[in-house]
């Protein structure tokens, strides 16, 4: 079980904008990459969730820009599970530099768990809820 999770990514051309560095609505992506891929390396897959006709849907999220990523640049976005309730949860996120260990972003992203058929609530199954373990907050990357 990956307790925190890396995603690494290479800033491509095509996510930067006409200021130059990476478009604010790409960290989103990577955001939500990271979050499948870490849901994908604990056992839980989008075609999982999907035949199970369960999983997450965002219901919020908080993005803070710290510093600017630009093309051909490493970054690394870390994330993990602060919190997991019975229908919710609160994921955490970093997106780092390692050249330079210079943090770019902080975010946290609210989830609930749902119904695929009919988008309602649902109680998170103890099978989903097994795979995955919170964070302490005295834990989090710093």
């Amino acid at each position: 079980m990956h307790r925190i999770y890396e995603y690494r990514h290479l800033v491509t051309a095509e996510e930067i904008d006409g200021l130059g560095h990476v478009n604010n609505v790409i960290y989103l992506k990577w955001l939500q990459d990271a979050a499948v891929a870490h849901s994908t390396a604990n056992g839980w897959s989008a075609r999982r969730y999907r035949e199970m006709k369960i999983g997450w849907v965002a219901r919020s999220h908080y993005i803070e820009y710290l510093q600017p990523a630009f093309v051909d640049q490493e970054i690394v976005v870390q994330t993990w599970i602060s919190t997991l309730q019975k229908v919710k949860s609160l994921r955490k996120y970093r997106i780092v530099r390692p050249a330079d260990s210079e943090l770019l972003v902080r975010a946290e992203t609210n989830w609930a768990f749902v119904n695929y058929e009919n988008l309602t609530p649902r109680r998170i199954p103890e099978e989903v809820y097994s795979c995955f373990a919170t964070v302490p907050e005295q834990e989090e990357p710093r």
